[in-house]
């Protein structure tokens, strides 16, 4: 079963700093870069918006492009939507935001996170250039193990463990 993504809509949009022109304008660039990425990563997605100040007193949701849009209703927040979502969903989701309350949140019910800058990169690259082995830096030649009498053990060019496993999993996407 395909991860579920849940977005940050307009918290996506300031990462990439696409807030500075028409709001509807740049809801619907979003959401047409949403749905080519989940045509080529066949990812169920759902984006979320803000509507708690000018929305409707009940949530909205649509369908466009295979994308779920969900606008929050009046008086709540788009972040209480994604929480909520994340607690739904669990482990079988990636929540895409940076907002450290939402983050925080859906690390606690096992969500997958991803910052919405690092997103922002990965929705606009081509889809010849998504087989691509990423850059490894080489060397620098300098020594730099301490010269007092413990050594650090293991491969001091590999990554940490933890970070192994988040580009393990990074890579899905």
């Amino acid at each position: 079963m395909p991860t579920h993504l849940i977005v940050d809509g307009y918290n996506v949009l300031a990462g990439a700093g696409n807030l500075s022109g028409p709001l509807e304008s740049a809801r619907e660039m979003l959401v047409r870069d949403l749905a080519a990425y989940r045509h080529r990563k066949n990812h169920l997605i759902t984006v979320v918006f803000d509507g708690w100040q000018r929305g409707q007193p009940s949530e909205q949701r649509q369908h466009r492009a295979g994308v779920q849009i969900i606008y929050s209703k009046r008086g709540e927040r788009a972040d209480q939507v994604i929480q909520r979502l994340a607690r739904e969903y669990g482990a079988d989701c990636a929540v895409v935001s940076s907002d450290h309350e939402i983050v925080n949140s859906a690390r606690v019910h096992g969500a997958f996170i991803m910052g919405a800058r690092e997103f922002a990169g990965k929705l606009h690259l081509s889809s010849d250039a998504a087989g691509t082995i990423p850059y490894k830096e080489l060397d620098s030649g300098d020594d730099a193990r301490s010269k007092s009498g413990s050594e650090k053990k293991g491969n001091p060019r590999k990554l940490p463990k933890a970070r192994r496993q988040r580009d393990r999993r990074l890579r899905r996407f």
